[in-house]
Parts: C-alpha cells; sequence; structure tokens
C-alpha cells in the first residue's frame, strides 16, 4: 500500500489535464487511476444495489410500527367496549383493528423525511465524498504536498489523502464508502 493523492473534477477533459500535469512533473503514468464516483447511495456494493443491506432510515420502524399499533389497539378496544351496548360484542374487535390501523399510520409522522441524515450519524459530522470524475496518483514519501499542488493548479475541486494500491492505472481497493480525508 501507498499513499495516494486524489482530486475531484466534473470533466473528463479536466481529468486528462491532471493527468498530463502529473506526468510531466514525473509521476510514472501506472501510478494514476482515473475514474467516476457514483453519488453516494449508487455504488451497487450490494446485489440488490445500493450501498448497504438495510436503509440507515429504516432500522427503527419496525419498532415505531409495533408501538403504533399496540397503542390504537388498545385505545380502539376500549372504546369499542364501551360503545358495545351500541356495537354489540364485535364493536371491541373493529375497535381494536381500526385503532391498529390509525396507530400503525400515526408512527409513520416519526420516519425521518427522505434525504434527512439520522441523528448522530457520521453524514451530519462528515462531508461525504462528492460524486463525479476522481484521479488518484500514488506517491513516494514527501511527494503527497506537490501532488496535491499540481491538482490543484489544475482546478482540482477536492484533494483528498488515502492509503491504497494503484497498479497499472488501476486502484484496486479504493472504498467509494469510506470517508474522505483532506489532503494537507
Amino acid at each position: 500500500m501507498s499513499k495516494i493523492i486524489a482530486g475531484h473534477f466534473q470533466l473528463q477533459d479536466e481529468i486528462d489535464q491532471a493527468r498530463d500535469a502529473l506526468i510531466a512533473e514525473g509521476f510514472p503514468e501506472r501510478d494514476i487511476s482515473a475514474f467516476f464516483v457514483n453519488p453516494p447511495g449508487q455504488h451497487d456494493t450490494f446485489e440488490l444495489g445500493g450501498d448497504r443491506d438495510k436503509s440507515p432510515g429504516a432500522k427503527e420502524s419496525d419498532v415505531g410500527l409495533a408501538k403504533g399499533v399496540a397503542t390504537g389497539s388498545a385505545v380502539g378496544a376500549v372504546v369499542g367496549a364501551v360503545t358495545a351496548p351500541v356495537t354489540g360484542p364485535l364493536g371491541a374487535v373493529v375497535g381494536a383493528l381500526v385503532g391498529g390501523h390509525v396507530g400503525s399510520l400515526y408512527s409513520f409522522s416519526h420516519m425521518k423525511e427522505a434525504g434527512e441524515p439520522e441523528q448522530g450519524s457520521i453524514a451530519n459530522q462528515v462531508q461525504q465524498r462528492p460524486a463525479g470524475m476522481m484521479i488518484g496518483v500514488a506517491v513516494a514519501p514527501g511527494d503527497e504536498q506537490r501532488a496535491a499542488a499540481i491538482l490543484r493548479s489544475v482546478g482540482a475541486h477536492h484533494v483528498e489523502q488515502a492509503e491504497g494500491t494503484i497498479t497499472e492505472g488501476d486502484w484496486k481497493d479504493f472504498n467509494p464508502l469510506s470517508l474522505p480525508v483532506p489532503a494537507g
């Protein structure tokens, strides 16, 4: 593994310019890797797609739903029992069913909105890697600042550092879900 300095760009022409600048400054072409980074959530890490096996926003939905159904059923059963002289013996059962349904709907009001980060999540604390074109270069110790300066000079939007392996132009162990560490 070696230190990798990477820059983010929006256009392929900018990547080509960055590659030419790195090569002109003596970085071997085999140590340079360029590729597109998909937006968060679209990396197809799992067979059914996506980056995680469970949706972070849905991890507590079953508990909330159960609480809503239980509360609604209890309230509905009490209302049904009180109205039993009018509704007959099925009043409590129908009341529990209707109450359970209403309670389950009420539990949805406590779910987070689409795109809203979870409380205390890493997404609230650290900027995720942006989508777009990315170029990385494996550097020898002491060349980190020089590589970062080259990428910034040709217009890199974000410059980050990582540990990894680039072999013949392929960053084999790049993890799109890792948190970016800004280069110094």
